[in-house]
């Protein structure tokens, strides 16, 4: 089995923009407040270039790509 890598957010450091849902809609929604709602199934294959977009246009440094 292959480990997939998840995506965390950081809560206090994040700020409710919404880059990272507009950047990867697949595994991260909003909440009502717009803050992220991450999938925890883990990041599949062919989603992990967007997801490390994602964590690098995160403008507070609140997202991370982690091996799992």
């Amino acid at each position: 089995m292959i480990a997939r890598q998840k995506l965390r957010v950081d809560p206090i450091a994040c700020e409710g923009n919404g880059t990272c849902a507009e950047l990867l809609p697949e595994l991260i929604t909003l909440d009502e407040w717009g803050y992220p709602i991450i999938d925890d199934e883990g990041v599949p294959p062919f989603l992990e270039r967007e997801a490390r977009a994602a964590v690098s246009a995160c403008p507070k440094l609140a997202l991370k790509l982690l091996r799992s």
